[in-house]
């Protein structure tokens, strides 16, 4: 057994944000995303933590945001450090008392015992850990039958609002950003028993001999095979390491977090354009990569199904393995920017189509990084 299958993930159930003002998110997710808005907290629950929260989900990805009413609270702590931002991913498991046992073994850092309750449906089994990037927690549940998201916030009878006229399937894969991402990277294999999956490191194609700016990265990728779930996280790189897009998320973030989440879809094209009638704002692409597009792929020997006017026109990106083995991806602009305001924070969505590439694509992701670097160049 795998030491990652020790700990019996079976998926990525909830990603939890705090945010400062639940109804920009509630517009941006049901209004715009088209997520169905599935629950809240209750009043009691509310009262007794000291902040509101509100669930959204899409086919099987689920967000949570959190808001607080009063400045003691989880949310109100983190949000005088923090802009809006990641606080928390919460993952079902199979054995509540094997995860808690193996995670502690390893050195863990349980915040507390294994905490129980029964309820609507079921019974309802969780712990949290502390983690090597931030003030974002690891919660683990077991979930035998329990309906409510979590203990005081109860789903409603029925969802409100969005119908996922999208697509969204699921959460791919979360992205996390780092100063330094040897920490993270050693917690990660030992503490959760993670195994490398990807990696890449490289510069922006203004570092040449003589230059004075340019910048770069380092990411890995670390995964649990049996589950499937995917971190893949990054690290400035020399020369310049301070004109580094991961560097000014950690800065703008006040601390590594969680740089953005991919959702899946079946079909791309139809999505990106639907999606921009919504109102959605995307990374910009320059067409000097379509003019490049065709020789690359036929180097690696890819033939995509799409139209390359098609993507070009909707600044959709492909990379892949080889053949019959691609992706597209796109990726929307940051909060802050969404919002147009700073205290949205600097996550963001990346929208993703496999066709058989399980991987992340060393092209693209240099593509992304140059697009952000753009962005935050005309921002700034």
């Amino acid at each position: 057994m795998a030491r990652s299958e020790e700990l019996g993930i079976r998926r990525l159930e909830t990603v939890h944000f705090f945010v400062n003002d639940l109804q920009r998110g509630r517009t941006f997710w049901v209004d715009k995303l088209d997520f169905a808005f599935i629950g809240e907290s209750s009043a009691d629950y509310a009262e007794r933590v000291g902040q509101r929260s509100e669930a959204y989900r899409a086919g099987n990805a689920t967000y949570l945001y959190s808001a607080p009413t009063r400045p003691d609270s989880a949310s109100g702590r983190y949000l005088a450090r923090h802009p809006d931002g990641v606080a928390e991913l919460v993952f079902e498991v199979e054995d509540i008392d094997r995860t808690f046992s193996v995670l502690e073994s390893r050195g863990g850092t349980p915040t507390s015992d294994v905490q129980r309750t029964e309820g609507e449906g079921g019974s309802l089994a969780w712990f949290s850990i502390a983690t090597a990037f931030g003030d974002a927690l690891f919660t683990f549940v077991q979930r035998d039958g329990y309906r409510p998201l979590l203990p005081g916030i109860p789903l409603f009878a029925e969802p409100r609002g969005g119908n996922n006229r999208f697509g969204f399937e699921d959460i791919d894969h979360v992205t996390s950003n780092f100063m330094t991402l040897a920490p993270f990277i050693g917690w990660a294999k030992d503490v959760l028993g993670l195994e490398e999956y990807w990696g890449i490191q490289f510069h922006t194609d203004d570092i040449a001999e003589g230059k004075d700016s340019g910048s770069g990265l380092r990411s890995t990728v670390v995964w649990d095979p049996k589950s499937g779930v995917k971190f893949a996280n990054n690290e400035p790189l020399r020369p310049f390491f301070e004109d580094s897009q991961i560097y000014k998320f950690v800065e703008d973030n006040h601390g590594p977090g969680v740089q953005h989440t991919a959702l899946t879809i079946r079909d791309i094209v139809g999505t990106v354009s639907a999606m921009r009638e919504a109102g959605i704002d995307f990374m910009p692409t320059p067409g000097t990569y379509y003019d490049m597009l065709p020789a690359r792929l036929e180097e690696q020997g890819i033939e995509i199904e799409e139209n390359m006017d098609d993507l070009r026109a909707r600044e959709i990106l492909v990379d892949g393995e080889g053949p019959g083995k691609y992706m597209l991806q796109i990726f929307c602009r940051d909060f802050a920017t969404l919002y147009d305001n700073p205290n949205g924070g600097p996550f963001f969505l990346e929208i993703i189509q496999r066709k058989g590439d399980r991987g992340f694509g060393g092209g693209n992701f240099r593509a992304l990084f140059e697009s952000i670097e753009r962005a935050q160049k005309g921002n700034g």
